[in-house]
């Protein structure tokens, strides 16, 4: 008996606080406070002097002198003045705004029309076509460098091995072995006789090829060697690698616009420019300080290499076996070229690993997949009449800009 009078008594008590607390606070529910008026005229003002104190003084001024030339500029006729004021005022007492006598039609300044931006029309290159196939690695080709005197360039691949071949009839000069594992990098000096390479056991080497043989070994990165660099008038080589060093080399600015990996490089031959590649797009900048120039795009895929020669040709290779061939002033890309596979290679095997012209610009070598050499060349039969530029302007500016 006890125990149902306190029960009820409860979950009266209850009911009776859930009712009042919804009376109270359902009448007020999803509402905003109230504003304070004092409040905001005080934040508004304190947000102005804050974004506007610099200018608000100058601003005072120059309405100030506006209306001071307004009232200056305005004649002062009495008639006209009551004429004004009794026509402003209709019959029913409503006050109408009175504009002020209209300035004569002579003094109007009629805008100019804009001319609308013109896109630089490109310059005409002849496509370029395969013109011979080298066979004799085992292995993917990662790596190639022209001699400077144009007359042979060396390649190294999967099967450790370092040739050598005839840049003028594609002939196998001589194999090198020294290295254990794959072959990233190749450098030629311009100043001596020498071949520096570099691979995956983590070792650097220098070759003098006079004899076909090892004379320097470079000791010091932990990991595997990808790339080499040789300065063209003193003797300094440059080598970067997996484990994140490349030492001799002096920072003067840090690009950040590309939002994806960087996995190729090429410079300009004759001016400052140079082209950086992701998988998203290829910009273009300027040197020493970096300037962006602008967007390449349209390659969709990872692009491991890039090459351009001084005709302005910028030549980008991708994994899946494709070639773009820009134009550097403009960027417009003028052919586009999917690499055949070595018969009896799976098509996976079409990826381009690395590219250069040679030392003339007329030849372009490029190391693949299908554990080939490739060279092309420019089509000496076609003319712009035979492969004219494909300008639309109006569809590029609307797609660029």
């Amino acid at each position: 008996m006890t125990d149902e009078v306190i029960k009820h008594s409860v979950h009266t008590l209850v009911f009776r606080s859930l009712k009042r607390s919804h009376d109270m606070f359902l009448s007020n529910q999803g509402l905003l406070p109230p504003i304070d008026d004092k409040a905001e005229a005080i934040l508004r003002s304190i947000k102005t002097r804050d974004g506007y104190g610099q200018v608000m003084s100058a601003v005072q001024k120059a309405q100030a002198v506006k209306q001071q030339q307004e009232s200056m500029s305005r004649p002062e006729t009495p008639h006209n003045t009551e004429i004004a004021e009794s026509a402003a005022i209709p019959s029913d007492g409503a006050m109408l705004p009175y504009s002020g006598p209209a300035p004569p039609p002579s003094t109007a300044i009629a805008p100019l029309p804009r001319k609308a931006p013109v896109m630089p029309r490109p310059k005409w290159h002849a496509p370029w076509k395969l013109c011979r196939v080298i066979s004799g690695h085992l292995g993917w080709v990662r790596c190639v460098a022209v001699e400077p005197g144009n007359e042979w360039f060396a390649t190294g691949a999967a099967d450790r091995v370092i040739k050598v071949w005839d840049l003028a009839s594609g002939k196998l000069k001589v194999s090198l072995t020294g290295h254990v594992s794959t072959v990233r990098g190749l450098e030629v000096s311009p100043r001596h006789p020498y071949l520096f390479s570099c691979g995956e056991d983590r070792q650097v080497k220098c070759w003098d090829l006079e004899y076909n043989k090892v004379i320097r070994h470079y000791h010091g990165h932990l990991s595997a060697v990808y790339s080499l660099a040789l300065h063209p008038t003193i003797d300094v080589l440059v080598s970067a690698g997996r484990d994140g060093t490349a030492r001799v080399w002096d920072s003067l600015c840090t690009l950040t616009n590309h939002k994806k990996s960087v996995r190729a490089l090429a410079l300009h031959p004759t001016l400052y420019t140079f082209a950086s590649a992701s998988p998203d797009n290829i910009k273009q900048w300027k040197c020493p300080e970096g300037k962006f120039i602008q967007n390449l795009s349209g390659h969709n895929a990872i692009v491991n290499c890039m090459a351009v020669n001084p005709e302005g040709v910028l030549v980008s290779g991708g994994d899946n076996g494709t070639m773009y061939f820009w134009d550097w002033r403009t960027g417009y890309n003028f052919q586009r070229l999917q690499s055949a596979v070595q018969p009896g290679s799976m098509d996976s095997e079409a990826g381009i690993f690395a590219m250069t012209f040679d030392m003339s610009g007329s030849r372009l070598i490029t190391t693949e997949a299908d554990k080939t050499i490739k060279i092309y060349k420019e089509d000496d039969t076609a003319s712009e009449e035979t492969h004219p530029i494909n300008w639309r302007p109006e569809i590029l500016k609307r797609r660029k800009f």
